[in-house]
């Protein structure tokens, strides 16, 4: 398990292990790869960041993982699969589950919610903590590590 602070100075615990809070996870977080690249996503308001969000109801996480992709960036995921969870501790504490999945396929929208759809991204992200294009959700130690658990389990070929 993994403690730190975040960008907003709220207390976040990741673990690896599905079900460590004991508490239901209604958020997601989607890191995607298509054609060997990372599937990042323009918010309107945070900027780039990877696609994710809350689960509605009667959906499963998985569904969500994959509604979510869908709508902000125009990409199609089967299958999900968990790499994590995190809790974010603040007034109300909530956990968000991190899942990895390839796009099979990326279909231009008309309307991509709250984002601007879908941006494709070669990089790494070393240098991306002083750069106000991306999100703070992209400034933790959670994707960092998340991405780190990514090339460990050798998901990326």
């Amino acid at each position: 398990m993994h403690q730190f602070t975040d960008e907003n100075g709220k207390n976040v615990e990741l673990s690896f292990n599905q079900g460590y809070f004991n508490q239901e996870s209604h958020h997601v977080l989607v890191l995607c790869r298509y054609s060997g690249k990372w599937v990042l996503t323009r918010h309107k308001k945070r900027g780039l960041e990877f696609p994710g969000g809350k689960r509605e109801k009667g959906e499963t996480i998985e569904e969500a993982a994959i509604r979510e992709t869908f709508e902000e960036t125009g990409g199609v995921i089967k299958d999900p699969l968990f790499i994590g969870e995190y809790k974010v501790y603040g007034h109300t504490p909530f956990v968000k589950t991190i899942f990895f999945a390839t796009m099979i396929e990326l279909i231009a929208k008309d309307d991509y919610m709250e984002t601007e759809g879908a941006v494709l991204w070669s990089s790494d992200f070393s240098r991306i903590q002083d750069d106000p294009s991306f999100s703070f959700i992209m400034k933790d130690q959670v994707v960092e590590l998340a991405l780190r658990r990514v090339a460990h389990l050798d998901l990326m070929t």
